[in-house]
């Protein structure tokens, strides 16, 4: 005989209704979100690494001239003999005719100053404004920060047909004497300044020259 059983109905609180599943379809939308697992690695590899600055010695050009060891050396002498060197420092940057300092580098400062001469002279070059102003114009320069005052010294050194010489040649004579229109410190053929001013010995400027260049050579093959 075969026995059926009957099984009661479940309690009703046991039934899901509408309103329950309702509310089970709501559930996932008010739980908090869960935070995203930090990945320190992946960030650290995307993250750039920083670069060394590089000094200014061995900087490299941000115009059309380049700057060699042997140019940069040239351009020190000459700072040298402007009594803009100051130990090699970029303070020579920002030196006014007569060793006064100007803070302003995005233009030449065109300051008359009065000493035993009025010039407006300044930066590491000793600038004129006109001067200035001409090379800055045809070399596109936007600032007088120390990259564009070396670009128009070059441009000078290129004006003055002594360049393609001194990069055959290195500091003589003939290059000195080519320069000496454009810096007074600088001695003509004859050991004097071109315009009569006080003068650095040839002797002395070559002998500069020659420990600046093997200081940055050793500087850009370290």
């Amino acid at each position: 005989m075969l026995l059926r059983f009957r099984f009661p109905p479940p309690p009703k609180s046991h039934q899901r209704g509408p309103l329950a599943l309702v509310l089970l379809l709501l559930l996932p939308m008010v739980q908090r979100p869960v935070a995203p697992v930090p990945q320190p690695a992946a960030r650290a590899a995307a993250r750039p690494i920083a670069q060394p600055a590089i000094p200014v010695a061995v900087a490299e050009a941000t115009g059309p001239y380049g700057i060699t060891p042997e140019r940069r050396a040239l351009l020190n002498t000459i700072r040298f003999a402007e009594g803009t060197w100051i130990g090699g420092s970029q303070e020579g940057y920002r030196v006014l005719y007569g060793g006064d300092r100007f803070d302003d580098l995005s233009r030449h400062p065109d300051m008359v100053v009065r000493r035993r001469h009025a010039s407006a002279a300044a930066g590491a070059y000793q600038f004129l404004p006109t001067t200035w102003d001409k090379a800055a114009e045809e070399l596109q320069l936007r600032d007088f920060r120390p990259a564009s005052q070396d670009q128009a010294a070059l441009h000078l050194v290129q004006e003055r047909g002594a360049l393609q010489s001194f990069d055959r040649q290195g500091l003589t004579a003939e290059v000195l004497a080519r320069l000496a229109p454009e810096w007074a410190s600088l001695p003509t053929l004859e050991g004097v300044s071109h315009y009569g001013q006080p003068v650095k010995a040839r002797s002395e400027l070559q002998h500069f020259y020659q420990r600046e260049l093997e200081r940055l050579r050793r500087l850009t093959s370290a």
